[in-house]
C-alpha cells in the first residue's frame, strides 16, 4: 500500500491551506477549448482539501482525485489526458454551464437545485455535515447549541445554505472562499466552530499543524451525496455510474478511502456506503 496521502503532503498543506479556500447544451466529449486537446478531459476538483482533493506543487492527491482517475481511464483517459482544475464550490455550476470542464469531482452534494442547471452522476459516497470546534471546546455538541456563536462555512456550499435555513437562530454565519480560510479564523479565535462535511473536517484536522487543536463534534446531521458534476445534457452519465459500480466491486473503492483517510479517524457511515448510483435521468 502506498504512504497515506495526507502524511504525504504534510508540509506542503499548511502553505496551501493558507493561500486557497466545491457549455450549458451537450457534452463537448473532451477538452478543446483554452488550448487543450481533443484527447484530454477537463476534470475539476478541490485543490485545498487534504485527502479530498488537494495540490502538492504538480501533484493531485485525495479520495476524490482517485475516484476520478479511476472514471476516467473507464472513460478512455489515461492519467496523463487529464487536466485538473479548481473547482470552488460558488464556481461549479458555472464552470459547468461555461465548458470550462468536462466534469467535476469536488465534493459536489447531488441536489434538487443543482440538478436544474447540471447534471450529475453517481453518487460515489455519502458523508454528513458536521462541525469542527476547538479541542477543549465543550459548548457546541451539535448544531442545535450553536445560538450566538461564530461559524464559518464556504460561499455556494450546502453547508453554509442549511445552516442559514435550518439552524440560522441566532447564529453568526462568516462565509469565505474555502475552507482554509475558516480553519485559520478558528485558530485566531474569530469563530468558535466550522461546519462542511465530516470527512472534510476530518482531513482538514489531520493536518500536522492543527494536530491536538481542533475536534470533529461526531454527530453529522444530513446525509451529503457526492455526485459527479456534468454539464446539462450531457450523455456520460451512464458510463460513469458504470465505472463507479465497478470501482465499488472490483475493492478499489474500499482500497481509495482507506488510503485518503488513514490517519484521520474517520469512519463513513456503513449503512450508507458504498453507495449505489442513482439512475440516470
Amino acid at each position: 500500500m502506498r504512504k497515506p496521502r495526507i502524511a504525504l503532503a504534510a508540509t506542503a498543506a499548511i502553505a496551501t491551506l493558507a493561500l486557497s479556500a466545491c457549455g450549458g447544451g451537450g457534452d463537448t466529449g473532451g477538452a478543446q477549448a483554452s488550448g487543450g486537446a481533443a484527447d484530454s478531459i477537463r476534470i475539476g476538483i478541490k485543490f485545498d482539501q487534504p485527502g479530498l482533493g488537494f495540490k502538492n506543487g504538480e501533484e493531485y492527491t485525495g479520495f476524490d482525485v482517485d475516484v476520478a482517475k479511476y472514471v476516467a481511464n473507464e472513460l478512455g483517459y489515461t492519467e496523463d489526458k487529464i487536466q485538473w482544475v479548481s473547482a470552488p464550490s460558488a464556481t461549479r455550476e458555472t464552470m459547468l454551464q461555461n465548458g470550462q470542464v468536462d466534469m467535476i469531482f469536488a465534493t459536489y452534494s447531488i441536489t434538487d437545485t443543482r440538478k436544474q442547471v447540471v447534471d450529475f452522476a453517481g453518487p460515489y459516497f455519502v458523508a454528513g455535515q458536521d462541525l469542527l470546534v476547538p479541542q477543549d471546546n465543550t459548548d457546541i455538541t451539535g448544531p442545535e447549541s450553536l445560538g450566538g456563536k461564530n461559524l464559518c462555512s464556504v460561499t455556494g456550499s450546502t453547508s453554509a445554505q442549511r445552516v442559514k435555513d435550518e439552524h440560522a437562530a441566532g447564529v453568526n454565519l462568516l462565509e469565505q472562499p474555502g475552507y482554509a480560510e475558516c480553519v485559520t479564523a478558528m485558530e485566531g479565535g474569530q469563530i468558535d466552530a466550522v461546519t462542511t462535511d465530516d470527512i472534510i473536517l476530518a482531513g482538514l484536522a489531520a493536518q500536522p499543524a492543527y494536530q491536538g487543536k481542533f475536534k470533529v463534534v461526531g454527530k453529522p446531521f444530513s446525509e451529503e451525496n457526492y455526485g459527479v458534476g456534468l454539464p446539462k445534457g450531457s450523455d456520460r452519465c451512464e458510463d460513469i455510474n458504470a465505472a463507479i459500480t465497478k470501482m465499488i466491486e472490483d475493492g478499489a473503492w474500499e482500497e481509495a478511502l482507506a488510503e485518503n483517510t488513514e490517519g484521520t479517524g474517520y469512519k463513513p457511515n456503513a449503512e450508507l456506503n458504498p453507495p449505489t448510483p442513482a439512475p440516470c435521468a
